[in-house]
């Protein structure tokens, strides 16, 4: 199973490493406990949204760039762990992409993650 909070997690300690910047460090400026960002990162602890901007801000990135990779990362992760599908004879398979599911966001809204399907 694909846990949101550890994809979370990951996405915080990388552009937090990527930074060169310490637990400490980010813990001070985001107001929380270094063991708690630290168990945040580890995605073993979901943050609250407001626990999430705090922490952001202390990375100087935009939360809507944060949920982005996250949500990238979620896709691929979703596309690794659909071989569910390779079971399914082709014609099936081809059926099952094109239904539409009423209320769910086209692919054309989203093409990046077409041509992820795709590769």
């Amino acid at each position: 199973m694909i846990l949101l909070r550890q994809l979370l997690g990951d996405v915080l300690r990388r552009l937090r490493v990527r930074q060169g910047r310490t637990l400490r460090e980010v813990s001070t400026l985001a107001r929380v406990s270094l063991g708690y960002l630290s168990e945040v990162e580890r995605g073993q602890k979901e943050a609250s949204s407001e626990l999430l901007a705090s922490i952001c801000g202390a990375l100087g990135v935009p939360l809507s760039q944060v949920l982005r990779e996250v949500s990238d990362q979620f896709a691929l992760a979703e596309l690794q762990a659909a071989p569910v599908l390779a079971d399914v004879p082709e014609r099936e398979r081809l059926a099952l992409s094109e239904t539409v599911v009423p209320g769910s966001i086209s692919d054309s809204v989203f093409p990046e993650v077409k041509d992820m399907v795709a590769a």
